[in-house]
């Protein structure tokens, strides 16, 4: 049985109940939303463990100051605005706020974010974005959520490996896999990748995806030009940039992320290159511009709002023995910005 106490969750007392943290909240606030035969148990339960309030638990209940603390990396960066959607859409369901904090890709930054929200108060922490290589900053960073775990805080993370916690996992490596079959399919061979910001391990993982897919047709990953450049379009920009002046002989460029991609189109209509006739562009995630581009991106689908959801609702679950995962899949859309190789 949990301790009594200030110890003692509220989410134990919603695993104890059957019901979701939400609800356990709702019924010890006395707020509308809960039978009074499920409140009145769910109080009997919380007075035999012995549970004392905290303001993290407290807040959860769905009141006017429940707040939802959201961490991504970009905040104009549309992959970010739809999943920040998703999290609104149960948030408003909920009756809860959403406080949204941008780390800027900055470890650091995404650190003292971190620790912010924990000294606000905040019910819930959501992290949207990769995860770092770095083994010194995951650990502090899981440190940091740990505590705040262990005082009531819930946590769940979009795109992270190594934290511990409850996780929406995008299906990055086998997605860049899709890339790399779907431009070897057209006979490319010679194919560059614009990898964006070094060091973040959905950068590693997507590129992972696609050089395997090369190695398997027989292009060696020494053969298969990485230009690491900032995660942004400016970033695919001067990725684009660089592979024209290093490796003309290019006839595909993919790009992980579809901010790059755009990036890396602007870079070839400057120049006058046509896409896909003289080189085909594929992206990573179909934020809702791809398909308006011209031509239109071909990229792999992620479901952003629907990831932005989940997190939320694995926040909001009563506490599991083991951290949770969902996978999201992912669906390759084939557009105008891929053709085949020219001859």
């Amino acid at each position: 049985m949990p301790r009594p106490g200030p110890r003692l969750r509220l989410a134990d007392v919603a695993e104890r109940a059957g019901v979701s943290l939400a609800t356990a909240s709702r019924a010890l606030a006395g707020r509308d939303g809960v039978s009074q035969e499920v409140a009145d148990r769910i109080r009997q339960i919380s007075a035999d463990l012995g549970y004392v309030a905290n303001p993290y638990a407290r807040t959860l209940a769905g009141g006017t100051s429940a707040t939802v603390g959201l961490v991504v990396h970009q905040v104009d960066d549309p992959y970010f605005s739809e999943i920040a959607g998703g999290v609104i859409q149960v948030a408003d369901e909920q009756n809860l706020l959403v406080q949204i904090c941008h780390s800027g890709r900055d470890p650091g930054h995404e650190l003292r974010q971190i620790r912010h929200l924990i000294a606000q108060q905040v019910g819930i922490i959501i992290i949207a974005g990769s995860g770092y290589t770095d083994a010194v900053f995951e650990s502090e960073a899981r440190a940091a959520l740990a505590a705040y775990i262990g005082t009531g805080g819930r946590v769940a993370v979009i795109g992270r490996h190594s934290l511990g916690v409850d996780a929406v996992l995008p299906d990055n490596e086998a997605g860049g896999k899709a890339l790399g079959v779907h431009l070897l399919g057209l006979g490319h061979r010679r194919i560059a990748v614009a990898a964006g910001t070094a060091g973040l391990t959905t950068v590693a993982d997507r590129q992972a995806g696609v050089l395997a897919a090369l190695a398997k047709a027989g292009i060696a990953a020494g053969d298969v030009p990485v230009v690491h450049t900032d995660f942004t379009r400016d970033g695919g920009r001067a990725a684009a940039e660089r592979i024209l002046a290093d490796h003309p002989a290019t006839t595909a460029i993919i790009a992980l992320n579809d901010a790059m991609a755009i990036g890396v189109l602007s870079a070839l209509r400057a120049r006058g290159i046509p896409v896909p006739d003289r080189m085909s562009v594929v992206g990573f995630d179909d934020v809702s511009v791809a398909a308006d581009l011209a031509p239109s991106l071909t990229t792999v689908r992620l479901p952003m709002t629907t990831m932005g959801r989940t997190a939320l609702d694995l926040a909001l679950k009563p506490a599991a023995a083991r951290p949770r995962r969902r996978a999201t899949g992912h669906t390759l859309m084939v557009r105008d910005s891929t053709g085949p190789a020219p001859a």
